[in-house]
């Protein structure tokens, strides 16, 4: 059974390829794995039916084979186990599951909160003070995970889907805005971007925002 991926029908991000689902479809694609897109509108995100695959009304959902799961970490992490996207070793996968949890709730938490401070909180009185603070923060996450990675190209002894879910958050804009001051990770962010299976899964994301845009001219 082909798998079904639900998507903004209009991305946000611009075509930059930041919204939730490129870490499903990134991973589908670097598996071999055949998918179609599901495409929503924001109105239908919060219809019965799409709240039956997602309860909070978001993106991405991952239809296949009888199963339906919603978050892309878990996506994700499911897409890895059942193709071939985790080390062999036991030790080994058991690390690179553990990076993929550092991803979404050590790194990505930092990073989301300087985006919400400066897009949504710039009129608040306490945000001045507040953003050296969350960018001290990111700051020292990102010097934690230079360490960690050291000269190795990857988080594990290849690519993983534990280079999946952090590429994808160390693409944020908060965080691509210190990414200079961190030679080693800004190059491991620049080999995973080199990808084929990265670089279709952007260009897919950036065709159908473009095709939206052009919808609506």
């Amino acid at each position: 059974m082909t798998a079904v991926v639900s998507v903004f029908s209009a991305s946000p991000d611009g075509g930059r390829g930041l919204a939730r689902d490129m870490a499903v479809r990134w991973a589908l694609i670097e598996a071999g794995v055949a998918h179609d897109l599901r495409t929503l509108s924001f109105a239908e995100l919060k219809t019965q039916a799409h709240k039956a695959r997602q309860p909070f009304g978001q993106i991405p959902t991952y239809e296949a084979d009888g199963l339906t799961l919603f978050e892309s970490g878990a996506i994700v992490l499911h897409i890895a186990e059942t193709h071939g996207l985790l080390p062999q070793d036991y030790a080994a996968r058991a690390r690179a599951i553990v990076w993929m949890f550092a991803a979404v709730s050590t790194l990505e938490p930092v990073i989301v909160e300087r985006e919400v401070a400066v897009l949504l909180e710039c009129d608040r009185p306490w945000t001045p003070e507040r953003l050296p603070l969350i960018a001290a923060r990111l700051r020292a996450r990102l010097a934690d995970l230079a360490d960690a990675l050291g000269d190795r190209p990857w988080l594990e002894a290849g690519f993983s889907a534990a280079d999946i879910m952090m590429v994808c958050a160390l693409r944020r804009p908060a965080a691509v805005l210190l990414l200079p001051e961190f030679p080693a990770v800004a190059a491991y962010v620049a080999r995973a971007e080199a990808r084929p299976a990265f670089m279709q899964a952007f260009a897919d994301q950036k065709a159908r925002w473009q095709a939206d845009q052009a919808r609506r001219a």
